[in-house]
């Protein structure tokens, strides 16, 4: 079978979440190009993995023109997004983009309708979808056995990136909603379609408003009530207040039911340390006393199911499914913005495109 030939276009943290899962079906992909303006970064990330045959490269434009490839992942800060899609798929490549898809709306529907135009893939990186937790309560819900589903709360939290572009709005997009909320707001939106009728949302405002990153132009807390056109409800919640790892928590409520997953602290493993241990799970300031570190967290966290779709879709040149495609990471976008308009001006915001 041949194999499909990727180019990874940044060497950092999501790249090291991509690579993991490209290295678990080495009979599928090639990693034919590592791009990072950090040279010793990339091969530090194919030494991890094991990669060989790649070619290196310090410059993105010249990755693209010059890499044999078939798909290129796009593992950047969110301000890249953008500009490293646009010159892909124009070099008549598929993309993966992880979240958020651009930091506006405005550059996001540029992607969509240059690969539509184009008629290339935009696969969009939402890894909570392939999450084997979040799959299994679904599974228990579509099996009809809880009733019929009246209620959703979901939220990822931990304590904070220090990530430099994520200090800034120009190179992030916002603040928690947009760089972890994105994850319940995409996760509840494939579920129904994109078809959300009316939210309400709050923010902490950002900058000295915010509860503990003064710091950090965007909002350190938001959250969003939005309604269905089914008639469900959801609550989703993003924070950088959270202390003592990540957070990643859905609770679904039915008629006769309710299922609950914990997906960064439920584990198998109990470990005390006096003196700390080297890690346990994401974001986790301390690993001393009592601690549940995590068993294999990347394939836990879904990243592991999503490469492997993604691949597959790409081999089969078809679209990825709901929640995962680029229109998809549009769409989250364009509601995470008017979360962010309703927090500012205080007014709850109906679906134009359901209206009428």
């Amino acid at each position: 079978m041949k194999k499909l030939r990727v180019l990874l276009i940044g060497a950092a943290f999501s790249a090291d979440l991509h690579s993991d899962a490209y290295a678990r079906i080495r009979d599928k992909v090639e990693i034919v190009g590592i791009c990072d303006k950090k040279l010793d970064q990339v091969e530090a990330l194919a030494n991890r993995y094991g990669f060989t045959g790649y070619t290196a490269y310090d410059n993105y434009d010249d990755a693209i023109a010059q890499c044999d490839c078939d798909l290129v992942d796009i593992c950047m800060p969110n301000f890249l997004h953008h500009d490293v899609a646009i010159k892909a798929l124009n070099a008549g490549k598929n993309i993966i983009s992880e979240k958020p898809l651009a930091t506006t709306v405005e550059d996001a529907q540029d992607i969509v309708d240059t690969a539509d135009r184009l008629g290339k893939h935009v696969y969009y990186a939402e890894d909570w979808l392939f999450a084997p937790a979040f799959r299994k309560a679904l599974a228990i819900v579509e099996s009809g056995q809880l009733g019929r589903p009246l209620y959703v709360r979901a939220r990822e939290c931990h304590c904070g990136s220090h990530s430099p572009f994520a200090q800034s709005i120009k190179f992030c997009g916002g603040g928690c909603m947009v760089h972890l909320g994105v994850h319940p707001v995409c996760f509840m939106l494939s579920r129904k379609n994109n078809q959300w009728t009316e939210l309400t949302a709050m923010t902490s405002g950002g900058g000295e408003n915010n509860m503990v990153h003064q710091k950090m132009e965007g909002e350190d807390w938001a959250g969003a009530f939005i309604r269905f056109a089914d008639g469900t409800y959801a609550t989703l919640e993003a924070n950088y207040v959270t202390t003592g790892g990540m957070e990643d928590i859905l609770d679904i409520y039915c008629e006769k039911g309710c299922v609950h997953v914990d997906l960064s602290f439920s584990g198998p493993v109990k470990t005390y340390s006096i003196d700390g241990l080297d890690y346990t799970v994401e974001k986790a300031e301390i690993t001393t006393g009592w601690s549940t570190p995590a068993v294999d967290e990347k394939y836990n966290l879904g990243y592991c199911g999503e490469i492997n779709h993604f691949v597959e879709c790409a081999m089969a040149d078809k679209d990825a499914d709901v929640g995962l495609r680029g229109v998809d990471g549009l769409e989250t976008l364009k509601v995470i913005n008017l979360i962010y308009k309703s927090a500012k001006e205080g007014i709850h915001i109906k679906n134009p495109a359901l209206e009428g």
